[in-house]
């Protein structure tokens, strides 16, 4: 059993150990509170069928739970949408919002394990960031990570997967993630 109060996740020493060091080097900070740093990860599961029948958010949200290590909270519909069969406040999806220890043992199982679990896969798009430092891509199984018991699936479903930096610009952004060997194609 690990010690809980002495523990610190793989890729939060790397970052106090190696990376801080090099992105300092790199950009040339003066300050140590310039470099930038993982703020938060969020993860998203919208569930389409969630229109016909409501137990499959609940499935979505314990398989999420599962992968994030963190209960995952349900969302529900701001206003109905008569084309889409969405009544106000129906369940449509399920999103949890990891952070500290949890943020880097998740990106340190989605780098390592998840990803190269994705078929056909060739690295992550390169210029999915948003302008002000933050990182957004999808999955379209959630059976690439190892919680997941294959055979309990009912049905695949896909997630979104936002990583918030503090880095001011992309170029910061993707620095930072490339020294944690994010596998990006471009």
């Amino acid at each position: 059993m690990l010690d809980q109060a002495s523990y610190t996740p793989r890729l939060k020493a790397e970052f106090r150990d190696r990376v801080r060091a090099a992105m300092k080097e790199e950009f040339g900070y003066k300050n140590d509170m310039q470099i930038p740093r993982l703020d938060k990860i969020v993860l998203n599961m919208g569930v389409g069928e969630a229109v016909k029948d409501t137990k499959k958010v609940k499935q979505a949200a314990e398989e999420l739970s599962l992968i994030a290590g963190q209960k995952a909270v349900i969302t529900h519909a701001k206003k109905s949408i008569a084309g889409f069969r969405v009544r106000e406040e129906m369940p449509l999806g399920t999103k949890v919002t990891l952070r500290g220890d949890r943020m880097y043992e998740f990106l340190d199982r989605l780098i390592n394990i998840a990803l190269p679990r994705v078929r056909d896969f060739r690295g992550v798009k390169g210029t999915s960031f948003d302008g002000r430092g933050n990182y957004a891509m999808g999955l379209k199984e959630q059976i690439v990570f190892p919680e997941i018991e294959f055979d309990k699936v009912d049905e695949v479903l896909g997630m979104d997967i936002i990583i918030a930096t503090t880095a001011k610009t992309d170029a910061e952004a993707k620095a930072l993630l490339k020294h944690f060997n994010m596998p990006f194609n471009s």
